[in-house]
């Protein structure tokens, strides 16, 4: 009955993604069956369209500014985690992880509200690079917190008694060993941030991101198709790179000679 259940959920969840490719393919504008013909007039499309060339390049920006910043302060905050003990770190911990349970409207709406009317400030890609941050930083500190937790502080110890200053140790011991740890983070939080729709629609202003731009093309049924063929671009991509952060994770962990107990979080 489990089995069954597995089954029929996973095939509810993927089977929409999966018809991706198929009507990426399809040589018709309209989304049914049966299908038009082969053709790959769409994805030669996506090769001439100046707008959506500048959405990707924004998504990207966004993306890479996002995840950097994500995983330096997921770097502090999860060692500070580990190896730290202070008063309200449980309060403090729980506040900082509160994005990845709260309703991602919800936070769009309290974050144009304080951008806007508190701060007085004008919708643009920093205003999306800054809820980024937001969403993004809880998923590196899962990750990081994993890496800590795998590193024996007697590796650290001994660098310290051996003549390295803190922040020699740092750099010298600590980070390299948990770099899979950050590598893994970094994909991660680059994925989200590229994926990401709800939040960048509240809050980009003349410069969409890609998720924003794609949002804007349904309106037009004849451009359904090459929507569809920016997705399946979009599904390998985002495959591949968790496929290369779950590697990195793995990794790290086999480093460091831990049991892997498997997924990020």
């Amino acid at each position: 009955m489990l089995r069954a259940y597995v089954i029929a959920f996973l095939a509810f969840l993927y089977a929409p993604i999966l018809l991706l490719p198929v009507f990426a393919f399809n040589d018709g504008t309209v989304i049914a069956f049966p299908l038009d013909g082969f053709t790959t007039r769409w994805f030669a499309e996506l090769r001439t369209n100046a707008e959506l060339h500048a959405a990707l390049l924004n998504s990207l920006w966004v993306a890479a500014l996002a995840s950097v910043l994500s995983v330096l302060l997921g770097l502090a905050a999860a060692r500070a985690n580990v190896r730290y003990r202070f008063p309200g770190k449980a309060a403090a911990m729980g506040l900082v992880m509160l994005p990845l349970v709260l309703p991602e409207i919800i936070v769009a709406t309290s974050l144009l509200v304080v951008a806007v009317r508190l701060l007085g400030l004008d919708l643009s890609l920093w205003t999306v690079v800054a809820a980024h941050v937001l969403i993004c930083t809880p998923f590196a500190i899962a990750i990081l917190n994993a890496s800590f937790q795998a590193l024996d502080p007697a590796m650290e110890e001994a660098a310290v008694d051996l003549g390295c200053t803190r922040p020699e140790t740092f750099r010298l011991i600590t980070l390299p060993l948990v770099m899979p740890g950050i590598v893994a983070a970094l994909l991660i939080s680059f994925t989200i941030s590229l994926d990401e729709f709800i939040i960048a629609f509240f809050l980009t202003g003349s410069d969409p991101t890609l998720p924003v731009y794609i949002w804007s093309l349904l309106r037009f049924p004849r451009l359904i198709p090459v929507v569809m063929a920016l997705g399946t671009i979009l599904v390998i991509v985002s495959i591949l790179i968790l496929t290369l952060a779950e590697w990195n994770r793995r990794r790290g962990l086999a480093r460091a000679g831990v049991k892997d107990t498997g997924g990020f979080l």
